[in-house]
């Protein structure tokens, strides 16, 4: 993958409404989480209200962002060409309905629903794994961020396959005969979904974007940071999931160290090219600025609690306490930072890329609009601060009012973005979202390319 994409070959990227729809569904997600979130706090929510929560937010919006972003630059950064556009589309349908079902069957406590819209997630993520998988095998070579990628599709069909497992045994207790306990593989399940196939590829991207986004190199320490990542990090993620899965606190304990070496490795290194960065400051680098901190605290903060108790499912995701400062502070940060460049950009590149020495066309970062994005940083920031408060201090009104915030906050974001695909996009939002079941009315506006969608 070059620093920079020196040219952008439409015949290699998907067509422009297939990413597209991938980040307008995942926020759609993102919104129904938040609200079911907050009903939680309320008590408004029924059923396995928290469970619907987690899987609305990751499995929804964080993994529906990560397949439409891995669909449209994988073959633009490895100038390789995308294995199949129409298992692109289909990945998609597949975890959006069974994300639903899965959902409605948690809160409705409908639980041998989750057999079959758990198949339909797993099947989704699978036609995911496999075109993602295909395209890069297309290279002689890999560079850093391609092998996290192809290690990021190991772990989401071994996510997957654990979640079904789980799925399962709510209404057929099947672990008992293995000699599994259900939260052994609830604690492997969550640590191969967060640790393994979210965070393996936040850091590949790290590497391309956070090169590509401040004009900076990798230099001195970095390399050695690097190594220690790129060797400790999934050896860690296996190590905490086997360790977690048989209840072996030394293995699981091992394996925490080396991911959380990995986190402060990574929090290291971005944090070196915001200080070196060459370029005007974005609401992407804002958002980045936010992100080091935050991995490189929870880190810390979390390194007692694996040594100690690796296992316990109060350390499912670091120390108690971390919970929100590891989801909102570093994933979900960087997955807004990421949007305020990728969602543009993919926009830009089909409505004005064509017109650059023709006429005078605004740049990529001129489609959203600043005031909104100052907004929902700080709304966000506020509302992760006084979350991160509330679980640190127990004091529950902190926990509404960041609640209030984040909500706010998600809904500004969410706005922004809408309001880049309605002023600049060629396609009006229902083509974007619907593609060929667009409603007749609208096929005439349609380009030849988007027919494929």
């Amino acid at each position: 993958m070059s620093v920079i994409p020196g040219g952008v070959d439409a015949d290699q990227q998907p067509p422009m409404t297939v990413p597209l729809r991938h980040f307008v569904v995942g926020l759609g997600f993102l919104l129904l989480g938040v609200v079911v979130g907050t009903g939680l706090v309320t008590g408004a929510v029924p059923g396995l209200g928290r469970l619907a929560h987690i899987h609305l937010l990751l499995a929804g919006w964080v993994c529906l962002t990560i397949m439409g972003a891995m669909t449209q630059f994988v073959p633009v950064w490895s100038g390789t060409t995308l294995h199949s556009r129409r298992l692109a589309s289909l990945q998609l349908l597949l975890v959006t309905v069974g994300l639903v079902g899965f959902a409605l069957g948690l809160l409705a406590l409908k639980l041998t629903w989750l057999i079959p819209f758990g198949g339909l997630m797993l099947a989704g993520f699978w036609v995911f794994a496999y075109n993602i998988t295909r395209t890069l095998l297309q290279l002689d070579s890999y560079d850093i961020t391609e092998r996290h990628f192809l290690l990021a599709t190991f772990f989401f069909l071994l996510l997957t396959s654990l979640g079904f497992l789980l799925a399962l045994d709510f209404s057929y207790p099947i672990l008992p005969s293995v000699s599994v306990s259900h939260t052994g593989l609830l604690g492997a399940h969550a640590t191969v979904g967060v640790f393994g196939a979210v965070l393996t590829t936040i850091y590949g991207a790290l590497y391309q974007l956070g090169t590509m986004f401040t004009q900076t190199e990798l230099h001195g320490v970095d390399h050695s940071l690097q190594s220690a990542e790129e060797l400790g990090h999934p050896a860690g993620v296996v190590l905490l999931a086997v360790g977690r899965l048989t209840d072996s606190v030394p293995v699981a304990r091992i394996g925490g160290l080396l991911v959380l070496l990995g986190a402060v490795a990574v929090g290291l290194i971005l944090a070196r090219k915001l200080v070196e960065m060459q370029v005007e400051w974005t609401p992407m680098h804002s958002r980045y600025a936010v992100l080091a901190p935050a991995l490189v605290l929870w880190a810390l903060l979390s390194t007692p609690a694996w040594l100690s108790r690796p296992t316990a499912r109060e350390h499912l995701l670091g120390a108690a306490g971390t919970v929100h400062l590891l989801v909102l502070g570093v994933i979900g940060f960087v997955v807004l930072g990421t949007l305020y460049h990728i969602i543009p950009f993919i926009i830009w590149v089909h409505r004005y890329s064509d017109l650059l020495g023709v006429e005078a066309v605004p740049m990529i970062d001129d489609l959203y609009d600043d005031r909104l994005a100052a907004l929902d940083f700080a709304l966000l920031l506020g509302g992760t601060l006084l979350l991160v408060a509330s679980e640190q201090l127990g004091v529950e009104l902190l926990t509404v009012a960041g609640g209030i915030l984040v909500t706010l906050g998600v809904v500004v974001f969410t706005a922004n973005m809408l309001l880049v695909i309605h002023r600049h996009s060629p396609h009006t939002l229902d083509q974007v979202v619907f593609g060929s079941l667009t409603p007749r009315r609208t096929q005439n506006d349609r380009t030849p390319t988007d027919q494929q969608s």
